[in-house]
């Protein structure tokens, strides 16, 4: 992609404007809480302090809506104290330019390597980072930085009240998560009625498991009817794909496929009722037909062998999904459901805040290493505020933060980002600011007026961010100039420089991406590679389980399909991240791209149908197996070098381990468990796609790689 395709793409994502849910409620505690401090500071200390501790909470609010499962009163919390350390820090080291630099510097690089605990903590750390170039501007002696940093840190922990007092959706977002995974198991079963190989997007199951993990604390409060569900889940899919592939037994047509797709067609409905009933907290209400044909006794009779296991086996799991769903019974009755279903899904312990600061420090940590994209963006959005700020200070428009700070907020590890925030915080500085001009110089509003304007921007702000970037900053920029006309701001000035020093903010940080970029595009092939080793585990762990049922347990199973997940996922995201970058291929083409992921999700599918069919502990080992789990953990890894230094990879040794279990079996005429022996046809089938999709999508056009849909 060129560089002037690049922009257009990445100006117009970052001025879309989309039409998403809202929600009200949280929007309106969010403005309470900011309307709530500002009169405290207003009667209390005036002015000045009140512009203080409404950034506070006004920061602490915008928290609470960042994507993640730690309760939100504590990401409140955590906003507030942050923000109000940073602004008395800033103040004290302010009226010494070269010290203040450097403590901006040095919180800024901070500040980027929070991303790598995730993009909760970075907008976090880097929102405190912007708000503290205005922060330090109000007070005028160490005391009074004192009293408005103790303003912003109320205004964090009136916020968290707020949310305690008047909880919205309590666990919604858990809720969402575990309904958002049954409703995708739902389409699965649908789809694989028509397409026995459709490929499924692990990433809901992957949320859902996030979403799952909870502290000590949540644990106790938890709702029933989130206890287990999810590790039931994950286990119907593997079933599924078994109970709807030909190579299971059932054939392309006849009475035993439409038994098939009967069935398909009542999980479907069975999971969407229960999702349904988790979303919104609601009994599971059943389709009669649905319940009629998982009860039938025709199925037993119409199956037979893998395909009548599977069958057997969906039907338990659903009963499991819609017991722990309902989340109905006596205290007692609960309880028992619940801890059968955690047996099945062992507990994901989050740690608490104080236990996080280490993990933060280690994720961030392990970052300070060549060649890491977040590394390269602290660097770059460190030198970019360092330089800004400079500039801002050098200009003749006084309030020279205003280039940092857009800068700060723009900037992210990812290029089409950072490019697209650029362009949207100009957009919608222009007009938030134009129509704050307006409001101003029709009606010149007093004290109370501008507090009461800022508190409207920001309900607007809470209830419209999720609908574009350009939407929000426009809020955000309006609150901005209300709150510090407010505190007695120069209107006038503050409409010029804002949008000059917005502009040259969101310049610098375009800039810097040019100069000292971190591209995806020429790591794809490690992506792929990554992804090749992790799904080689995957099915070697599996394979495992059929040469010695009665020693391997399957933790390394469950272990190996979490990596994988993962390796998936990194590679799915770095493919959509380089479709906008204006760099070459350097080897993968689209072509190749498309190819070799639909070839490693077959072949990840294929270790899948293996699982739904392990053996239990007791039955008869197959020692061929593990000579073939040996051979494709081997020729997986050895693939993935060759896939990182652009070799097509063979697998000979998987090929080997195939013959030499016929030559073994062949003299006594048995094959002994044909479903891990046509297993492992199906699995070096896909290897060999995979390496013929390599072979000839690399030569072909030039271009970014692009994900299959």
């Amino acid at each position: 992609m060129s560089w002037l395709r690049a922009l257009k793409e990445t100006a117009r994502s970052g001025l879309k404007i989309e039409r998403r849910r809202l929600e009200p409620l949280i929007a309106i505690r969010g403005a309470a809480g900011l309307a709530l401090v500002i009169g405290v500071g207003l009667a209390a200390f005036g002015p000045l302090v009140a512009a203080s501790s409404a950034f506070g909470a006004f920061q602490a609010a915008i928290a609470t809506f960042q994507r993640s499962w730690r309760p939100r009163p504590v990401l409140a919390l955590v906003s507030g104290a942050s923000l109000a350390v940073s602004t008395f820090l800033g103040y004290v080291t302010g009226p010494r330019l070269l010290l203040f630099m450097a403590l901006l510097v040095l919180w800024t690089f901070a500040a980027g390597l929070a991303w790598a605990a995730g993009p909760t903590g970075g907008i976090i750390a880097s929102s405190n980072v912007a708000i503290m170039l205005v922060t330090i501007t109000l007070p005028t002696s160490v005391a009074e930085a004192a009293v408005h940093s103790a303003m912003i840190a109320f205004g964090g922990v009136v916020q968290a009240a707020l949310i305690v007092l008047f909880p919205v959706r309590r666990w919604g977002a858990q809720r969402d998560a575990l309904a958002d995974a049954l409703a995708a198991e739902a389409d699965y079963a649908r789809r694989l009625r028509h397409d026995p190989a459709a490929e499924f997007d692990p990433v809901p199951l992957m949320t859902a498991r996030s979403a799952a993990a909870i502290t000590p604390r949540q644990a106790r409060h938890r709702p029933a009817e989130l206890r287990g569900s999810r590790g039931v889940a994950e286990r119907i899919r593997p079933v599924l794909a078994s109970l709807a592939d030909p190579a299971m037994g059932v054939p392309d047509e006849g009475p035993e496929r439409d038994r098939v797709r009967e069935l398909l067609a009542a999980a479907g409905s069975v999971l969407d009722a229960a999702a349904r009933a988790i979303r919104h907290g609601d009994p599971v209400r059943l389709a009669a037909p649905a319940v009629a044909t998982l009860k039938t006794p025709d199925t037993a009779v119409l199956l037979t062998g893998p395909a009548r296991r599977a069958a057997a086996r969906l039907g338990a799991l659903l009963a499991d999904v819609i017991e722990t769903a309902e989340g109905e019974g006596t205290k007692e009755e609960r309880a028992e459901a619940t801890e059968t279903a955690d047996a099945l899904a062992p507990q994901r312990r989050r740690p608490t805040l104080l236990r996080l600061v280490p993990v933060v420090l280690g994720a961030m940590r392990a970052e300070l290493r060549s060649g890491s994209p977040i590394l390269r963006h602290a660097v770059r959005v460190s030198v970019v505020v360092g330089v800004g700020y400079l500039i801002g200070t050098a200009l003749p428009f006084g309030h020279g933060y205003w280039a940092p700070m857009a800068a700060v907020m723009a900037m992210r590890p990812e290029f089409s980002q950072t490019y697209a925030r650029s362009v949207a915080r100009f957009g919608g500085t222009i007009v938030g600011v134009a129509l704050a001009t307006a409001v101003v110089q029709a009606a010149h509003p007093g004290v109370r007026l501008s507090a009461v304007l800022a508190v409207l921007c920001a309900l607007l702000m809470y209830l419209l961010m999720r609908t574009g970037y350009a939407v929000a900053q426009a809020c955000v920029s309006a609150y901005v100039v209300f709150l510090l006309g407010m505190a007695g701001g120069d209107w006038s000035q503050t409409v010029l420089e804002r949008v000059v020093l917005t502009l040259a903010g969101g310049l610098l940080a375009m800039i810097s991406y040019a100069v000292y970029p971190a591209w995806e595009t020429p790591r794809l092939r490690h992506r792929l590679g990554d992804w090749l080793a992790s799904d080689g585990r995957y099915a070697a762990a599996v394979v495992d389980q059929y040469a010695a049922p009665a020693e391997a347990g399957r933790d390394d199973v469950r272990a190996a399909l979490l990596a994988t997940r993962e390796a998936r996922v990194a590679y799915q995201e770095a493919v959509a991240t380089a479709q906008h970058e204006p760099v070459r291929n350097r080897g993968l083409s689209r072509t190749a791209a498309d190819d070799a992921q639909h070839a490693l999700a077959q072949f990840g599918r294929a270790a899948m149908l293996l699982e739904a069919h392990l053996p239990v502990v007791g039955a008869t080992p197959v020692p061929a197996a593990a000579f073939l789990a040996d051979a494709l953990r081997r020729d997986t890894e050895k693939g993935a070098k060759d896939v990182r230094e652009r070799r097509a990879p063979r697998w000979d040794a998987v090929r080997a381990a195939l013959a030499r279990w016929d030559e073994e079996t062949r003299p006594h005429g048995q094959v002994p468990t044909p479903v891990v022996r046509s297993g492992g046809d199906l699995l070096l089938e896909t290897l060999e796609e995979f390496s013929r999709g390599l072979d000839d999508g690399s030569a072909g056009p030039e271009g970014s790689g692009r994900a299959a849909p």
